[in-house]
């Protein structure tokens, strides 16, 4: 499952309205990113 979320008011998007149209349904906006996901590195001992 992908994440979308909306630049200006920070909602997420359903992965198949983006597929339909690149604008936010809730404000409007074209700008319609994927969060990055921040990986945490462990040793290993």
């Amino acid at each position: 499952m992908v994440v979308y979320k909306c630049f200006n008011c920070s909602k997420v998007v359903s992965e198949d309205y983006v597929r339909r149209r690149v604008r936010c349904p809730y404000c409007g906006s074209k700008i319609i990113y994927k969060p990055r996901v921040v990986n945490s590195k462990v040793k290993a001992e």
